[in-house]
């Protein structure tokens, strides 16, 4: 209420100044000295190119700063195998948009200030350059094609199973990831490593995703609130959803799906980074103390760092809550725990 109020106000202040101009414009016109008072002078336009030089380097200088400022912010390096892949595209595309960005700038900016308004310069006029048009057309459009053409290459890579996977002589692990306002559910495949048949239709009792109770695969299946994963194993996940479009991210891995009601997608990937490695990190360290000292004044209590799975979809008025802890651990430690969950068909 109180953001609406503001923008309310603000609305109304820039009404009163449009007014206020216009009367102006009125009263000046009735007085018979308009002319003089709109008419741009080489003083006025000389302010205006020194303002524009101004404010050149104090936006360059805002640019230079918010890069190394906000540099401790950012995730840490990717905890997946294709990860790589995608973090090597990320840095191309922004190395693209800065350079352009630091040539473009300071030529628009710069070709304001050389050619700005002077009674003693007379314009050029100039219908057509073919060459110009050559330039500005034909660079941008090769380097957007190549971009493309990287990036088309690179989802290619991270879909083909052999580039997302290692050969420990495992088969891949497959855990379903269920979605519903405002939560996630793992479902692991099992002993057999293959999901029973699941349907919305079924969801009842303590059936809550639905499982197939005439499919043999649906027994051994095991239903978690938490997603745990062994490192260095390829992992499977098939998603669905219960109701809306979700989107299930999760941003240290590099890994983000749609979740559609009706259909299925999936994903595969190999965690590379367990969750006490990744915790021991000092960006991660220096991400958790700042963390915790604002959550300290705010009396919460101190946080620990967790991969998460979040939806990256709004999804609806809790969506911001829609996350689950994921916990990337030995093969060891992934073996006890699983070894303590209940199957499906203990759980009926």
């Amino acid at each position: 209420m109180e953001t609406a109020l503001i923008i309310l106000i603000v609305l109304l202040g820039l009404i009163v100044i449009a007014q206020a101009v216009r009367v102006f414009e009125l009263t000046s016109s009735i007085k018979g000295d308009a002319s003089k008072e709109t008419e741009i002078t080489d003083k006025d336009n000389q302010t205006q190119g020194f303002l524009l030089l101004i404010w050149l380097i104090i936006m360059l200088g805002s640019f230079v700063w918010m890069m190394f400022s906000y540099d401790k912010v950012l995730l840490q390096g990717a905890s997946s195998l294709h990860g790589e892949k995608i973090d090597n595209l990320m840095t191309i595309s922004m190395g693209l948009i800065i350079v352009a960005f630091l040539i473009t700038q300071p030529l628009l900016f710069g070709f304001a200030y050389r050619f700005r308004g002077n009674k003693n310069r007379k314009a050029v006029y100039m219908e057509h350059n073919n060459r110009l048009e050559f330039i500005w057309t034909i660079i941008p459009a090769v380097i957007l094609a190549g971009l493309i053409i990287y990036g088309l290459a690179t989802w290619t890579d991270i879909m083909n199973p052999a580039m997302v996977s290692k050969d420990n002589g495992k088969d891949p692990l497959v855990v379903e990831i269920y979605a519903k306002q405002f939560g996630w559910t793992a479902r692991y495949a099992g002993e057999d490593n293959h999901l029973g048949y699941a349907n919305v239709r079924n969801i009842g009792g303590t059936n809550v995703l639905g499982l197939d109770i005439d499919d043999e695969h649906s027994f051994d299946d095991v239903i978690a609130n938490e997603l745990h994963l062994p490192v260095d194993r390829e992992v499977i996940l098939h998603f669905r959803s219960q109701d809306v479009i979700h989107s299930a991210f999760l941003p240290h891995f590099r890994v983000q799906m749609n979740v559609v009601p009706g259909t299925k997608t999936n994903f595969r990937f190999t965690p590379t980074v367990t969750t006490e490695e990744m915790r021991a990190t000092e960006k991660i360290k220096e991400q958790t103390a700042r963390i915790n000292d604002i959550r300290r004044n705010k009396g919460e209590d101190p946080y620990e760092f967790d991969y998460l799975l979040l939806c990256n979809k709004i999804c609806g008025s809790a969506h911001y809550n829609m996350q689950m802890k994921v916990k990337v651990v030995s093969a060891e430690e992934y073996a006890k725990w699983y070894s303590e969950q209940k199957s499906f068909a203990e759980s009926l």
